[in-house]
């Protein structure tokens, strides 16, 4: 995908020179040893740190990681004892994501040969209590991971962490392009942009849509021409399509596409009621762009935006994809109640269960051409729908697992789709999502899992709501009351 980070863990062990410096010795080359495993295990780079035994190293190792562009996060674990009252000058200071990683170098107990000088060198269990209680009584935000460094849970709950540290660190420098405002009236698809940057660290700023037709308009022929082609190879195509149509979206994606190369642009809106000067609304062009890893909002939904990029990077390379979407209409049947997704265009093809098919039809909204778009259907299986919003004293997360299911012939409508049953049930499921605040607009995935987005949250220090198989409307109202009155007390709204 485009623009990934290029972004490593550190891997930090903590010790303490009551040992001696035999046993130190052991510990850094079992800490060596954990942290390459790991780095073979992890999709992010994973780097051991130089062993932690003295307060004035780990605040210059905490203050090292809060400056170091590379550094996306720390995963911390105490070989041994190591007193806590050391790490508070440094912790203090760490901007950077943390995971506790509660493990021990040996998996086993050698209880024929055990002794005091084992037990002393082997103190996890001892010391990362003590460290975690530290980091309770600081509030630091981490994540726990519990288990031995060869477990595979242990592993891939430590990968879902690292995905979304890497994603952290993206979302940290990530610039949205808005092609004109929000669409008139609409109120979830606004909210603080400040805020936002503040709290989350992206930054969203307002482009003229005449400066992209300027771009657009000084495409040569011959890239057309080429784009045109790739169309051809990596599409389906529907008989006779509207060659100017065609060749109108391929220019739009070429200058758009050069427009955010540009601009260093990761993220990006459009919307219907502002396309002064470009022949179509932008649907295969949005389409391509977020298959390429670029975060899109519809109507100019900058939130959507910048969250579709933070899903992407998360997933990227995991089974599945993730696009743009908009919970569209029902199926109401007493017996299976099922939403259909959709949106006008814009529903990205890394989601597509078959080869896309490239289709021209008018579009009946914006008093444009009729635009290309990629129409095809979305697979059955587990998915999640997310949806980020501004409540005016705090952002929130609302997060609805969902069963997608097959998507039954609608030869009529010439939109890309998807089809899911949500979690618990239609009618509980609906009734939490729109209790919660959720947008009508969300991140839709196969890939990114209600972990990841718990680890970010966590991160970001902002409220989940998770609606899954166990919600009840009941507790979900009483949880709701709690979480205004929690983060009212605590001030941590806004960031």
């Amino acid at each position: 995908m485009n623009n990934l980070p290029d972004v490593e863990i550190w891997f930090v062990t903590g010790s303490q020179h009551l040992y001696g410096e035999g046993p130190l010795q052991e510990v850094a080359a079992h800490s060596q040893e954990i942290a390459a495993a790991l780095d073979a295990a992890l999709p992010v780079r994973v780097v051991a740190k130089p062993l932690m035994t003295r307060p004035e190293e780990i605040r210059a190792l905490c203050q090292e990681a809060a400056s170091d562009p590379k550094c996306a996060g720390l995963i911390l674990w105490n070989h041994t004892f190591s007193p806590a009252k050391m790490w508070i000058g440094g912790l203090s200071t760490l901007t950077k994501p943390v995971c506790h990683f509660h493990t021990q170098y040996n998996r086993d107990l050698p209880w024929e040969s055990i002794d005091m000088d084992f037990m002393n060198l082997n103190q996890a269990a001892h010391g990362d209590r003590e460290a975690g209680h530290l980091h309770t009584r600081l509030r630091l935000p981490r994540k726990v991971v519990v288990g031995h460094w060869s477990d595979p849970e242990a592993l891939a709950r430590l990968e879902a962490w690292a995905r979304v540290a890497r994603a952290w660190a993206d979302l940290q420098d990530l610039r949205v392009c808005r092609f004109g405002d929000n669409m008139r009236f609409v109120s979830v698809t606004d909210g603080d942009k400040v805020a936002a940057e503040m709290k989350l660290g992206f930054s969203t700023n307002g482009y003229g849509v005449g400066d992209l037709v300027a771009v657009v308009n000084a495409v040569a022929d011959a890239d057309v021409d080429a784009l045109v082609e790739t169309y051809r190879t990596e599409y389906e195509f529907s008989k006779n399509p509207d060659e100017g149509s065609v060749r109108d979206a391929a220019r739009l994606e070429l200058g758009l596409r050069r427009f955010l190369e540009d601009g260093g642009f990761k993220a990006f809106t459009t919307t219907f009621e502002d396309l002064h000067g470009i022949a179509q609304l932008p649907g295969l062009a949005c389409q391509r762009l977020m298959a390429d890893g670029y975060g899109f909002g519809a109507e100019g939904d900058w939130k959507t935006a910048a969250f579709v990029r933070f899903m992407k990077v998360v997933g990227d390379g995991l089974e599945g994809g993730t696009s743009f979407m908009e919970d569209y209409t029902y199926h109401m049947d007493p017996a299976r109640s099922q939403v259909l997704g959709s949106h006008m265009l814009e529903v990205c093809p890394t989601i597509a269960k078959d080869k896309p098919r490239l289709e021209v039809h008018p579009l009946g909204i914006g008093g444009k051409a009729a635009p290309a778009r990629l129409v095809f259907d979305a697979p059955a299986g587990p998915a999640l729908n997310a949806s980020l919003v501004d409540l005016g004293t705090r952002f929130r997360l609302i997060v609805n697992e969902v069963e997608a299911v097959d998507v039954p012939p609608m030869p009529n409508l010439p939109v890309a789709r998807a089809l899911w049953e949500t979690k618990p049930d239609f009618k509980t499921g609906l009734a939490a999502w729109i209790l919660a605040g959720g947008a009508h607009h969300t991140g839709y995935s196969y890939s990114v899992t209600t972990e990841h987005l718990r680890d970010f949250a966590e991160i970001a220090g902002i409220e989940l709501v998770v609606i899954d198989a166990k919600t009840e409307v009941e507790e979900l109202k009483k949880e709701l009351r709690w979480n205004d009155a929690y983060w009212h007390l605590a001030g941590l709204g806004r960031g």
